[in-house]
């Protein structure tokens, strides 16, 4: 399937981290219209929205993924032709302190989806049946610790380590078996650690800024040697689209940076830019590596991901625009000019912008 004509997509968790980099690209780069479809829990912003709030491509609907009746009122009201399904609980922490919102969110409300996309498959006709598309966005930790060689492919087993993992798992078995027996028209994706514009701040990146920053530890877990592939996250909106519109029905594609770091790499590369960005250091720090705080492993933690790519470079030719080195200067780059956001984050008043429907 490629699309050509203009088409409805809705985008669940859209005022997310990686959702909100997708609505942007859809809004800025196609001429799509765009449903973003969002609980607005801790992680949801829509100030990160802001830019193209006002387009009338764009609709936001406040909304639980778990809630049928109101997933089936948006699938009636809008008449998607392609669900890109991103809302998620996805800190692995938050997952090991309070395990039951993830199987919740990440699997109940994954198979809510499904089912009203299967009702409403049977309601449609024509093209528009023939064209829908169902996308579900995961992640690379399905497939648990790679070790120290190899990559994960599509063919990786399955292995996650935490519940966070483990509830996407499931997910994404859940969305390969309603295409199978009810021959929903899914694909799937796997990713790996994104960075970027508008993360949270309890992910390692954005986490490392702002507490140097503010003169506070950078907390590094274990020995700090854990590998993760980097990928830049307006990288991976491409790379999302490319699937939903050309991606072939019932495949699965692995999308990486081909960015393999460690984490202290990571900490060290962006305390020594911020070296050389900031003049006025908080009171007391002369080099922001000496904010560098060792603390105790986290249970469970893989200690190398990789993604192998292969796949949808060959068959959709994407790949990466960044490198880490260009990506993670854009990055903090952006964090030192938005500090507003940041504070807005910090003091929780980003939680108080308007959610009314935009219809």
């Amino acid at each position: 399937m490629s699309i050509r004509k203009d088409k409805t997509i809705l985008v669940t968790g859209g005022a997310g981290f990686i959702g909100s980099a997708l609505v942007r690209f859809l809004i800025n780069e196609t001429s799509h219209r765009v449903i973003n479809l969002d609980k607005l829990t801790y992680a949801g912003n829509l100030e990160s929205l802001s830019s193209i709030e006002s387009s009338e491509r764009y609709h936001f609907v406040l909304g639980d993924i778990c809630d049928r009746a109101l997933v089936d009122d948006v699938m009636q009201q809008y008449q998607p032709d392609i669900i890109m399904h991103l809302a998620a609980e996805s800190h692995v922490d938050r997952s090991i302190d309070g395990p039951d919102e993830f199987i919740q969110t990440n699997i109940q409300g994954t198979y809510t989806l499904l089912e009203a996309s299967r009702t409403y498959l049977t309601e449609i006709s024509g093209s528009k049946q023939q064209d829908f598309r169902f996308h579900h966005i995961s992640t690379d930790e399905v497939y648990g610790d790679l070790g120290e060689t190899g990559l994960f492919t599509e063919q990786s087993p399955y292995n996650p380590s935490s519940p966070y993992s483990a509830s996407k798992a499931a997910s994404d078995h859940l969305v390969r078996a309603w295409s199978r027996t009810f021959q929903l028209p899914v694909v799937i994706t796997n990713c790996s650690n994104n960075y970027g514009p508008f993360q949270f701040p309890e992910k390692l990146i954005p986490l490392v800024i702002f507490n140097a920053l503010e003169g506070k530890p950078l907390p590094v877990y274990g020995d700090g040697k854990q590998i993760r592939d980097w990928l830049y996250v307006d990288d991976h909106a491409r790379a999302l689209y490319k699937v939903a519109t050309d991606g072939k029905s019932g495949s699965t594609y692995n999308i990486g940076g081909y960015n393999e770091k460690q984490n202290i790499e990571v900490i060290t590369t962006i305390c020594d830019q911020l070296n050389c960005l900031i003049e006025n250091k908080p009171s007391g720090v002369e080099d922001f590596n000496q904010l560098i705080t060792y603390v105790q492993d986290r249970p469970g933690h893989d200690l190398r991901y990789a993604i192998d790519a292969t796949k949808i470079k060959n068959e959709l030719g994407w790949k990466p625009v960044e490198t880490f080195e260009s990506g993670i200067v854009k990055t903090i780059l952006w964090y030192l000019d938005n500090l507003e956001w940041c504070r807005h984050i910090r003091d929780g008043s980003y939680r108080n912008v308007s959610a009314d429907d935009k219809n």
